[in-house]
């Protein structure tokens, strides 16, 4: 609890025991008290009772004369005001004080679980590191984690954040990524592994490459999240916003329809259908809608973000709830993006040797992941490349490259879309059909072709499977690897259907489909794309909800992304999905049951059988119940 938290109930439990106080002092000099002239009383009776009402209540009367200034009149300040201010006029000094008491302890309830929920996702800007130190004169430095500059070396000490995203040059160590992933298990590091900002070093002394300004690094990225996520309002909670600003002053006329329209036709008392207006008002005010649900959808937030999901908006929480479809990219996110060379089958007069030195020589200039491999197979084999011997390499975009050498020869390395190209027929029997094949060929003949093979993450089956036991049926994947490969890697997994040898804007052309499909089918139906690359960007961005990849990949598909997943583990997908759908859940209860309790209230406030401490409850009560029962989801935990 904060210190205005402490304040605020040091001011209700003051005006409690004042109220209790003043009403038994009442009830036992009633006798006497009767003896004084009317006007006395009357005086003496509102003078007490002031004491306590305005202890808790001032701030809500001034706080409704400004909004009314600011022409924000309909609001529960408002409400609150005029139907304890009402209750003065007719006598009920009590009842008046109480309604004001307690609805400030509705208040306070909503603000410390409106705390707790923002804690549980603000808790991620423990993350901010405070300095980095730099090595001067063989002296550490502390400097601001902003003024470090990229290819700038910094230490990272035992027991210190790791500040800036970088790679590991000297040292060995484990580190607790626990607050960017939710991974309790520390990760080993050793020289030449990357590094991620916010993780915590564990053990020794690791010297690291900054590879990112700060502004740019992960956790500077994580906390634009985190400081965003309450931007995008779910479009539950823009229709409570709506609906409040519509019911609040048909509330309003009601009540004064209760207060003035029966007496006349009835030939009643005004002030007994004005107690009726007023208790009506206290009972109509919107509380437990207004703040239960973004509160269920902090609470979401809060319980994704404990468990590596970065979620940047509750509007994306409500769409994952209602995908029906998952677009899956193939490469770093269903398999570990890591590649490897796997086969080498040379064509006749060609040796393995020879076959991966052109590759290799063409992939040169390419950091793709499939390049790297080829490179480091060539690297394993003693020899290394000479950049003199390349005269020209040009890349021919999702189909490969084409390499001219200084002796003259042009050699192409790609897919079979740029065998087509080029004219050249593949006559070479395929010995595996998992695996990325990458072809080498010149103007003439396929000189054989290279085999690169991806491992499939150990829980991307699982993932599949509990997407399917949550009512999510239709899973696609969408690939530029060739047909046997991906369909392999897609019967392994159980995913449905498959589209291959896709070019990157073949990608986006293909989602717009099943986008288009999917809404034909049911307008309400959401489509998410799961991805990790800088070609996945344009996907992320048209999908109903985007989900990337955080750990491993590119900035361009994480800042495209509504949802990142910190560890880069499919299953997480299964888990907001459950996490949306339980916190949808919750929001219809609350406004069902709230609705439900209100109009049942106000229907007995009109007709004389509800009192002032019945709508006390009504109000109050019904929105400490919907409070508890939003504060659910800060618990859940898998």
């Amino acid at each position: 609890m904060n210190k205005k938290q402490k304040k605020s109930l040091l001011r209700i439990i003051i005006s409690l025991i004042l109220l209790i106080i003043i009403s038994i002092v009442f009830h036992l000099t009633d006798e006497k008290i009767g003896k004084l002239p009317t006007y006395a009383d009357k005086l003496i009776h509102i003078g007490l009772y002031l004491i306590p009402y305005l202890i808790v209540g001032l701030k809500v009367l001034i706080k409704s004369a400004k909004n009314i200034a600011h022409g924000n009149v309909f609001d529960e300040n408002f409400l609150m005001s005029i139907a304890t201010i009402g209750a003065f006029a007719l006598g009920e000094y009590r009842e008046a004080a109480a309604v004001m008491i307690f609805y400030q302890i509705g208040e306070l309830f909503e603000n410390i679980a409106v705390n707790k929920s923002r804690t549980a996702i603000t808790s991620l800007v423990k993350l901010r590191p405070d300095y980095a130190n730099i090595e001067k004169e063989g002296e550490l430095e502390k400097v601001d984690p902003e003024d470090v500059k990229i290819g700038d070396e910094i230490v990272v000490l035992a027991g210190e954040k790791i500040p800036l995203d970088g790679i590991v040059t000297e040292g060995e160590s484990f580190i607790d990524t626990a607050a960017l992933t939710g991974e309790s298990v520390p990760r080993r590091v050793v020289a030449g592994d990357e590094i991620l900002s916010g993780c915590i070093n564990e053990q020794s002394v690791l010297k690291i490459k900054v590879t990112k300004e700060f502004g740019e690094s992960t956790v500077s990225k994580i906390l634009n999240m985190v400081e965003n996520a309450s931007t995008n309002k779910s479009r539950q909670e823009s229709f409570i916003t709506r609906f409040a600003k519509v019911y609040t002053p048909l509330v309003v006329l009601a009540a004064v329809i209760v207060a003035f329209v029966p007496p006349l036709i009835l030939k009643q008392s005004f002030a007994t259908w004005i107690g009726r207006a007023l208790i009506f008002l206290v009972i109509s005010c919107p509380c437990a809608l207004v703040i239960s649900v973004p509160l269920s959808f902090f609470g979401g937030i809060g319980a994704a973000s404990n468990m590596g999901i970065l979620i940047k908006g509750s509007n994306y929480l409500e769409a994952m709830a209602k995908v029906k479809t998952v677009v899956f990219d193939k490469t770093g996110t269903l398999t570990k993006g890591v590649f490897a060379v796997s086969e080498i089958v040379p064509g006749e007069n060609m040796t393995e040797d020879k076959l991966l030195e052109l590759a290799a020589y063409a992939e040169y200039y390419s950091n793709h992941p499939i390049a790297v491999s080829i490179k480091e197979a060539y690297s394993k084999t003693g020899n290394a490349i000479n950049k003199e011997n390349i005269k020209n390499s040009n890349e021919i975009a999702g189909k490969g490259i084409e390499l001219e050498l200084n002796n003259g020869n042009i050699v192409y390395v790609g897919n079979t879309k740029l065998l087509d190209d080029i004219g050249v027929q593949n006559n070479l029997k395929l010995e595996q059909n998992y695996g990325t094949i990458i072809y080498v060929a010149d103007k003439l003949n396929c000189l054989g072709y290279i085999t690169i093979s991806d491992e499939i993450k150990p829980t991307s089956a699982s993932a599949i499977e509990r997407l399917n036991t949550q009512g999510i049926d239709d899973t696609v994947m969408l690939t530029g690897d060739r047909r046997e490969a991906a369909e392999a890697v897609a019967g392994k997994l159980g995913i449905g259907r498959v589209y291959s040898e896709l070019l990157p804007a073949d990608k986006l052309d293909n989602l717009e489909t099943i986008i288009t499909d999917k809404k034909s089918e049911n307008d309400d139906a959401m489509v998410c794309f799961v991805g990790d690359g800088i070609n996945d960007a344009p996907s992320l961005i048209r999908a109903d909800v985007g989900v990337a990849m955080g750990a491993l990949g590119q900035d361009a598909a994480i800042e495209a992304a509504d949802i990142v997943l910190m560890d880069d583990n499919p299953v997480k997908l299964a888990t907001v999905n459950f996490i949306g759908k339980k916190t949808l859940r919750i929001v219809y209860e609350n406004i069902v049951f709230a609705l439900g309790v209100k109009l049942l209230a106000m229907v007995l406030g009109v007709l004389g059988i509800a009192g002032m401490w019945f709508a006390v409850f009504a109000d109050v009560g019904v929105s400490v119940i919907a409070i508890l029962n939003s504060m659910r989801m800060l618990k859940y935990h898998e």
